[in-house]
């Protein structure tokens, strides 16, 4: 027997090979884990963002239904034919403050106009 190769030397190496190559694989796995689990939980910190813009909608459509401020509908009528030649990109509402930002584009520049809820006057264009 101790002249004769092992038969499965050949075999033998690319197991060798394989295992190493599978330690790797797991490294990877757990990077890719790794990663993932960040990605996750820096979703959840932006979470609460969200459920804000939901809120201020809410609390726009109460402030607009009890009298206290006018609609978005009213404000955009106002102020949206006033910035000709841009293009609209849509609003925004802060209830704590009661003002309205309507974000409007014009040759790659964003603009911003500040809107008061309860009387419809820009506060501010930027």
């Amino acid at each position: 027997m101790q002249g004769r190769l092992y038969p499965f030397q050949k075999l033998d190496a690319s197991f060798r090979l394989g295992s190493m190559l599978s330690l790797q694989m797991g490294d990877m796995k757990k990077a890719v884990l790794l990663l993932l689990s960040a990605a996750l939980s820096s979703t959840s910190i932006t979470a609460p963002a969200h459920a804000r813009k939901g809120d201020d909608q809410v609390k726009a459509r109460e402030q607009m239904n009890s009298g206290k401020v006018l609609s978005l509908r009213e404000i955009e009528g106002r102020v949206v034919p006033r910035m000709r030649g841009m293009e609209y990109l849509g609003p925004e509402y802060d209830g704590s403050a009661q003002v309205y930002r309507l974000k409007f584009i014009d040759s790659g520049r964003v603009i911003f106009v500040d809107v008061d809820a309860r009387s419809g006057s820009v506060l501010r264009q930027r």
